[in-house]
């Protein structure tokens, strides 16, 4: 069934960033009236969209003609869903964002640039085909890119540019990718995949389209060796902005990992294994990042990171458990919605602290939260539901991502097969989760534990508005409420969204508290509290000398970073000099070659010296022709056959690597 309702929540905002753009010109607070009205119809039309696909109606909708292939969007469980937690954050952050710009100039910029990236994010979750995401990924990208850098400080502008090389190299991967599955399947659209992929479509030419999607979305996700911007990006940008970045983009990147899992490699274990590795890597090295972190909004942007390699995991135990992939399904999607949330209010509540102090480094804002309830509440909230305690919304997903490795360890028991190397997943697993606790504790205890470093200077306004007070506080008690009703609350969003994957309801009821399922919250509650104690406190703490107190110390190696380490030397140094050097090789070649002709097949003389009558305007060619065409091919005939035997040498290699892989 065709339905234009679907364009609503992606052009609705748009419209919103140039109306607000314009009224801002005029006036400011209207304009932060106009940009938070968008926000709430924006997110209106979404949840209306949730309901009729929560009563099982599915919408799909086409704009022909647009790039030549035309946009397509669909509307079912997973992406009403989605749609409505990305409209969520959006009203939320854009509400929000009235006092925390307060005092910051470009605010009209800031509106219209997050408007725009609303509306594309809303795109990409609702598209049908690559192509349409691809459209409104790139748009995402550009637009979000003017968040990073919103306050035009060196660190904002370095991490920008860090953003938006990943964005655009992602992006030029990604599209090479869609050339190749266009070429292998004849189609981009989602819901022919997996039926195309399964008529003898070459399987290397299909991982090698994969590879290079995954690129893309994985750079936008966070997914190591991607994620240098994630560190980079949060701290600088604005908090609000830094909610999107963590809470809803890197998802735009996991819905593209779940469309090649669930569609293109459905029940692939090869592929699986492939996902579950990066990963796994990806989970523990965010949460060891975290660790050694002072800064707090560095340290929530690391434990995204960490958050997306849970997530990544069980998109991995997808396609290892195949038919049996229901807890991992189910794990996948909760857990996504579950960050989405806690992110929401993890920054919003770094907002409310960076807007009154302007600093971000845990000894400079240690005990502000002191006697401030609310705010001690909602970031309570957070704290126990992203460690995952008993109650809160992040125990239920991860003890389902928990239970889907358990269950494949069972099932290569049952056959026989070796199991070690999925115990020491588990215990990955479990560690991961033990250090979530551990940086989540240290940054809970220092702000509204632990004493001042100094007395903090005392306002006489509140320290924040009703209407921001209600952006962080509602999400907040979506936390335990969600955690407190798994089965109707979570369960209910899980069975809606799971055709996207491919996914099927579980075959018996799920003993959310179990003896079981708590152990594993229990074990990785008891690495948190062993690190904290034994690690964080006497290690990753010194004394100061003037103070005479024990402050954080950021022990992580100054020269372990892998953007500074191989990315900025591989293009600035290591490729720039290979290229150079291939370059130099092939003109040599080349003058060899002329030089050989000069002595054989053409007749050699020696060439006078130049007659600058011969080359005046109007004198098109010397008056010895011969020393003309002997002197031209060794001045220049080398540059024009070294182009062309580059470009003649790219097209072949091109030509040749289809042919291989067909």
């Amino acid at each position: 069934m065709s339905n234009p309702f679907l364009l609503v929540p992606i052009f609705c905002p748009m419209a919103g960033a140039l109306l607000s753009y314009l009224v801002g010109r005029k006036s400011k607070p209207a304009r932060d009236v106009v940009a938070s009205l968008f926000g709430i119809v924006t997110f209106l039309s979404a949840a209306l969209l949730f309901v009729q696909a929560a009563a099982g109606r599915t919408f799909t909708f086409a704009i022909p003609y647009i790039c030549a292939n035309g946009l397509t969007f669909k509307l079912d469980g997973f992406r009403a869903l989605y749609a409505g937690v990305a409209a969520l954050m959006w009203m939320s952050t854009t509400v929000f964002s009235g006092e925390y710009l307060e005092h910051y100039r470009n605010r009209n910029r800031y509106y219209l640039f997050t408007l725009l990236t609303c509306g594309a994010t809303i795109g990409v979750f609702l598209s049908n085909d690559f192509f349409t995401t691809f459209v409104f990924f790139e748009i995402m990208s550009f637009t979000s890119y003017v968040l990073v850098i919103h306050d035009e400080k060196p660190a904002a502008m370095r991490a920008g540019e860090t953003y938006i090389a990943v964005a655009v190299i992602g992006g030029m991967v990604m599209l090479m990718g869609l050339f190749l599955l266009q070429f292998a399947l004849g189609t981009l659209n989602f819901d022919q995949l997996q039926a195309a992929a399964g008529q003898g479509a070459n399987q290397m030419l299909l991982y090698t389209a994969g590879v290079l999607i995954l690129f893309g979305f994985g750079a936008k996700a966070g997914m190591f060796p991607l994620h240098i911007w994630l560190p980079k990006a949060h701290p600088v940008a604005p908090a609000p902005a830094s909610a999107l970045l963590s809470g809803i983009l890197t998802k735009a990147g996991i819905f593209g990992v779940l469309v090649l899992s669930g569609r293109l490699f459905f029940h692939d274990s090869t592929w699986g294994s492939l996902i579950l590795t990066l990963g796994v890597i990806t989970m523990f090295l965010g949460a060891l990042l975290a660790v050694f972190s002072i800064d707090l909004k560095r340290t929530l942007a690391c434990s995204s990171m960490s958050q997306i390699g849970f997530i990544l995991v069980g998109i991995g135990m997808q396609g290892l458990l195949g038919h049996h992939n229901s807890l991992a399904v189910w794990g996948t999607v909760l857990h996504m919605v579950n960050h989405s949330l806690l992110k929401l209010v993890l920054f919003l509540c770094a907002g409310a602290i960076f807007m009154n102090l302007h600093v971000l480094d845990l000894n400079k804002l240690r005990g502000w939260g002191r006697n401030k309830p609310l705010l001690h509440l909602c970031f309570l909230m957070g704290v126990l539901g992203i460690t995952g305690v008993p109650l809160w919304n992040g125990y239920i997903s991860k003890t389902l991502l928990h239970e889907s490795i358990v269950e494949y360890i069972e099932l290569l028991e049952a056959a026989g097969a070796g199991t070690a190397l999925f115990h020491c997943v588990e215990w990955i697993f479990l560690i991961s989760g033990g250090l979530t606790a551990a940086y989540m504790t240290k940054l809970y205890i220092c702000i509204f534990w632990e004493k001042p470093m100094q007395p903090f200077e005392e306002h006489k306004k509140p320290y924040m508005h009703l209407h921001s007070a209600l952006c962080i506080a509602i999400p907040a008690l979506l936390l335990p409420l969600m955690g407190m009703l798994p089965t109707q609350i979570m369960g209910g969003m899980a069975r809606m969204a799971q055709g996207f994957t491919g996914g099927e309801s579980p075959e018996h009821a799920i003993a959310w508290f179990s003896l079981t399922n708590l152990k594993g919250a229990a074990i990785s509650l008891g690495i948190g509290a062993a690190v904290y104690l034994l690690i964080i406190r006497p290690l990753l703490m010194a004394k100061d000398e003037e103070s005479g107190r024990r402050v954080y110390v950021n022990r992580w190696p100054a020269w372990l970073d892998l953007e500074m380490l191989v990315y900025r030397p591989l293009v600035q140094y290591i490729i720039p000099f290979v290229t150079a050097l291939v370059c130099r090789i092939l003109d040599h070649l080349t003058d060899w070659g002329v030089a050989l002709l000069n002595h054989s097949l053409l007749r050699k003389r020696p060439i006078p010296p130049r007659n600058e009558e011969d080359y005046k305007p109007g004198n098109f060619l010397p008056r010895e022709r011969g020393d003309f065409v002997s002197q031209r091919i060794v001045s220049s005939i080398s540059y024009s056959l070294l182009l062309f035997g580059v470009g003649f040498c790219v097209a072949m290699g091109y030509m040749i690597l289809i042919l291989l892989l067909r």
